[in-house]
């Protein structure tokens, strides 16, 4: 299993997936800043391992502070809000972080720190124990001999370990089904020809690699099975922002009566987010389109658009897979549902919900 991100002799290493896949090296962050700064320039990405990655880093950083704690925590804790502005589970891991301190802000600076660091720690364990659980849920989903579309990269890359729409993959695989892939390069930044495909190259787990353009021919010639993704938020009604091309793909399944499946952990779900209009979008830096590595692919001087997230309405999603089961429409009930089961699983770091908690709701026009 790759290992994004872990804390190891009082460090935070990453593996740096910019480089991936010609290259595999992992940085060693000593300080909270090289953690931020790993973040924000796409060392570590994927909602989930970001906020696994924000939760070491805050540890990381609490370890270094002299002086008034209280401050330098909240200084801390700002510095990893403003490097990435789309993934929830960025701020539901300060929050967490928030929470940890506030319940032993009386103690010595030895117990604060401690607190800290099995906090981020029973974070990075959780991630992990919920995408086996849901790729458990998702599994069922998922027919023997399903040939499955999936965009960007929602593999143990994008979270602790695992995987989320890769962790519904490797769960059909493990339980004895014979699935391929179909992986969309995911331009701008190549996370699907980069990522995804090397993940499942080295899990031994047949992938063809297509182009962004090429997911409605292979929808229309009926050679996609269903189409299963992940998510960086979740709204309310059951919006979701994931990344950029992922409403093309759902726009295209729907119209090919293909099932659009969302894999998120109910860390993703915000409840506070009424619908998808309300998830700020991340734009990001016009290069990532004018070239492909140091390559112009572009004149200069060209204007460029570079969201780098889009969002798809409730509607043309089939059903969301969590660790705690699977949500199906009116989402506003069975999202409610699944966050109240993961709230409890919280409670207990390292546990996970089995798969007997599939949420079951009734199908209705919202």
């Amino acid at each position: 299993m790759v290992r994004t991100v872990e804390w190891r002799n009082g460090s935070v290493v990453m593996i740096d997936q910019r480089l991936l896949p010609t290259q595999e090296v992992y940085r060693v962050c000593r300080d909270y800043r090289e953690v931020a700064a790993g973040i924000k320039d796409m060392v570590v990405r994927g909602a989930p391992a970001i906020g696994v990655a924000a939760a070491l880093g805050i540890a990381l950083g609490m370890t270094r502070v002299r002086g008034n704690l209280a401050s330098a925590f909240d200084r801390i804790c700002n510095t990893f809000a403003a490097t990435r502005p789309t993934a929830i589970n960025l701020f539901w891991a300060i929050e967490r972080m928030r929470r940890a301190f506030a319940a032993v802000s009386e103690g010595t600076p030895e117990e604060v720190r401690a607190a800290l660091l099995q906090e981020a720690r029973a974070i990075h364990r959780e991630d992990i124990a919920a995408n086996r659980a849901l790729g458990q849920h998702g599994a069922t989903l998922i027919a023997n001999s399903a040939q499955i579309l999936t965009h960007c990269n929602a593999g143990a890359l994008a979270t602790a370990g695992y995987g989320t729409a890769l962790g519904v993959v490797r769960a059909a695989t493990e339980a004895g089904k014979r699935v391929t892939v179909l992986a969309t390069e995911t331009r701008p930044f190549l996370q699907g020809a980069r990522l995804t495909a090397w993940e499942l190259k080295k899990d031994h787990i047949p992938a063809t690699l297509i182009t962004d353009s090429m997911a409605g021919h292979f929808m229309h010639t009926g050679t996609v099975s269903c189409v299963v993704v992940g998510a960086d938020r979740v709204a309310a009604n059951g919006d979701v922002a994931n990344k950029i091309g992922t409403y093309t793909l759902a726009v295209l399944a729907k119209r090919h009566a293909i099932p659009f499946y969302v894999a998120a952990p109910t860390s993703t779900i915000d409840l506070a987010c009424p619908r998808g209009e309300k998830i700020p979008i991340e734009n990001r830096d016009p290069r990532e389109v004018t070239h492909i590595g140091e390559r112009q692919m572009a004149p200069s001087g060209v204007r460029v658009a570079n969201p780098a997230f889009d969002v798809t309405p409730h509607q043309l999603i089939s059903a969301i897979i969590t660790e705690c089961g699977i949500a199906r429409s009116p989402y506003k009930t069975s999202l409610r549902q699944v966050v109240a089961v993961g709230r409890g699983v919280a409670a207990r770091p390292g546990k996970a919900a089995g798969p007997r908690s599939h949420i079951r709701a009734v199908r209705s026009k919202e």
